[in-house]
């Protein structure tokens, strides 16, 4: 793993070095927290066709309905939230790659 960090070090000092990795492993986890976040939204979110639903022509009530969809409503808004954290954050992480930041 040190190996593969190594690949893309742009910087030659010791303090810039460990500044440096503090920052890449940092990047990485919360960009890998921000993904499986958005990940498990996306997967508990129920999908918008009706299905075999429609078939059997069940009603539900207006309460039932309003509250279903805030909270799909409240599921789609995180969603937005963690994919733009992770695309901030890869945008950052490859900020951080450039050598003329660390020269």
């Amino acid at each position: 793993m040190l190996q593969l960090f190594n690949l893309l070090v742009p910087v030659n000092g010791e303090s810039s070095y460990k500044l440096y990795m503090t920052l890449s492993v940092v990047m990485i986890v919360l960009m890998g927290v921000a993904a499986l976040t958005a990940i498990i939204l996306v997967l508990m979110q129920p999908s918008n066709s009706s299905g075999i639903d429609a078939l059997g022509g069940s009603s539900e009530t207006f309460f039932g309905k309003n509250k279903g969809k805030s909270i799909e409503a409240k599921m789609k808004k995180w969603t937005w939230i963690c994919l733009t954290v992770l695309i901030i954050f890869s945008i950052a992480f490859y900020i951080l790659q450039l050598e003329s930041i660390w020269t």
